[in-house]
């Protein structure tokens, strides 16, 4: 169900008990797809009353070792030793989600089109974050990635030259969105307002070595800027104007554009995959319970991936359209089916036999289909 490192970990971390509430959870996660507690406990298969099995997930939820530094960062050293070669360049993502009144500062890194969830902190206010809160964040995660390179990318709340100044001198690259209101200064003494940069749909520009900001004290970096072209008569409201430490525009730009995929990973976490936003949960249960989906939802993308590298994903997924030049499913979304799938065959198996024996023509194809279900079987 999930990788042999996570196992190896979470026995060394949890009792006999512990972990093996934590798999039956997680499996749970898988097939209902929610997080809410009366939806865990109503799952939840231990012969115990319906109350009593809600309070047991609440006190699980609440062990002081289920936390982010004893579970979770040590996972994701090793995931990073198993799937990425030292030096490789890592591209973490900051940002913020909130749902009711929730508010969830994640960093993330990009893989596999989707984003890994890495570090995650509830924060106290209802608005935007601070650069405490964010320079301490990353300072949570950088010791676990300082083999590889480091490129960290951040929409326009993240945006301060103070939060880049203290990323270069991390000796960390960055790509970070600035607002359209922003000052350069881009001769002698003359300073532009981005807007006023003339910076129009189809246009795209690059000023090396830029100073950002009217404040005093900060150095110097590059500005990439780019507006989309228009499409079908549609073009984006605005450009991107992108304070970094790349050395040209399309490294900077290929770079930024990989941070639209944390918005994947959070319609994943949300109405696309587990329904996070459903819960009640509050404080450092949610923390645990957010542990919970970021182990369910690694795992199914490895496993996806594993799937699609026998060759059988089209049992699971459409794979394939003619109108669509990307793929339509992530490896989250064909490991996270894959596994329904199977369940549900084996609990169906006794009226599925009887269904293929009343339709002899098809037996070839029902061959093929429980060859892949075994191979996809063989992942889990």
């Amino acid at each position: 169900m999930i990788p042999t490192f996570y196992q190896n970990h979470l026995r060394s971390q949890l009792s006999l008990a512990e972990y093996l509430l934590l798999k039956i959870l997680l499996q749970i996660l898988q097939s209902i797809k929610q997080v809410s507690l009366e939806s865990l406990a109503n799952a939840l298969p231990i012969p115990i009353k319906f109350e009593s099995r809600r309070r047991k997930i609440q006190r699980f939820l609440s062990l002081p070792k289920l936390t982010i530094k004893k579970i979770w960062l040590p996972i994701i050293e090793v995931w990073l030793e198993t799937y990425l070669q030292e030096k490789e360049t890592i591209y973490l993502v900051i940002d913020r989600t909130k749902w009711s009144c929730i508010n969830l500062l994640m960093i993330s890194m990009v893989w596999e089109k989707r984003a890994i969830p890495i570090y995650f902190e509830l924060l106290k206010q209802k608005g935007n974050s601070n650069l405490k809160q964010q320079t301490e964040a990353l300072t949570e995660i950088l010791a676990i990635v300082k083999k590889y390179k480091i490129c960290v990318l951040g929409d326009r709340e993240f945006c301060s030259v103070k939060l880049a100044n203290w990323l270069k001198q991390q000796g960390l690259s960055f790509c970070l969105r600035l607002r359209k209101n922003e000052f350069v200064k881009k001769e002698s003494d003359i300073w532009l307002e981005l807007k006023d940069l003339g910076l129009a749909p189809g246009l795209s520009l690059f000023l090396p070595g830029v100073k950002v900001t009217k404040l005093r004290g900060f150095g110097y970096f590059n500005l990439a800027c780019k507006w989309k072209r228009k499409l079908q008569g549609i073009a984006p409201k605005e450009g991107w104007f992108i304070l970094t430490d790349l050395p040209e525009l399309g490294a900077a730009i290929t770079a930024y554009k990989q941070r639209f995929d944390i918005e994947e990973m959070f319609r994943d976490f949300k109405t696309g995959g587990y329904n996070l936003e459903d819960t009640k949960v509050t404080g450092e249960r949610l923390i645990s319970l957010i542990l919970l989906i970021a182990i369910a939802y690694t795992s199914a993308t490895i496993q996806g991936q594993q799937i699609k590298r026998k060759g059988v994903q089209e049992y699971v997924g459409r794979v394939k359209e003619n109108s669509r030049s990307t793929r339509r499913h992530s490896s989250f979304y064909i490991g996270l089916y894959g596994y329904t799938w199977i369940s549900f065959m084996d609990n169906c198996q006794p009226l599925l036999a009887q269904l293929m024996r009343l339709n002899p023509n098809k037996r070839k194809y029902y061959q093929q289909g429980l060859r892949a279900m075994n191979l996809i079987q063989s992942v889990f």
